[in-house]
C-alpha cells in the first residue's frame, strides 16, 4: 500500500461552491375552460362518439382538444389541427 511520506494526514478536497439553483420556470399559467368552450366540447364529443369513435380514440381526443382549447384555440380550429396531423 502506498504510504505518504509527510505524517500529517492530507485534506479532503473542498467540494466546488455549487451555484444557485435556478428554479425551473413555468411555461404557462394554467387556464381553465370557460362554460361556453365545455358545452361545445361536450357536444363535440357526443357526435363523434354517435360516429363509432372507440372510448380510447374519445379520451385521447378530448384531452387534445382541451389542451389546444386552454390555449386560446376554437373548437373548430383545434379539431382541425388535430385531424389534420
Amino acid at each position: 500500500m502506498y504510504q505518504s511520506k509527510s505524517p500529517e494526514p492530507t485534506e479532503a478536497p473542498s467540494s466546488p461552491v455549487s451555484p444557485k439553483v435556478q428554479t425551473p420556470k413555468k411555461k404557462r399559467e394554467g387556464v381553465k375552460m370557460s362554460d361556453k368552450q365545455k358545452a361545445d366540447l361536450s357536444k363535440h364529443m357526443e357526435k363523434l362518439k354517435k360516429g363509432g369513435m372507440t372510448l380510447t380514440e374519445l379520451r385521447s381526443h378530448r384531452m387534445k382538444m382541451m389542451g389546444r382549447m386552454r390555449k386560446g384555440m376554437t373548437l373548430k380550429k383545434a379539431h382541425s389541427d388535430i385531424i389534420g396531423k
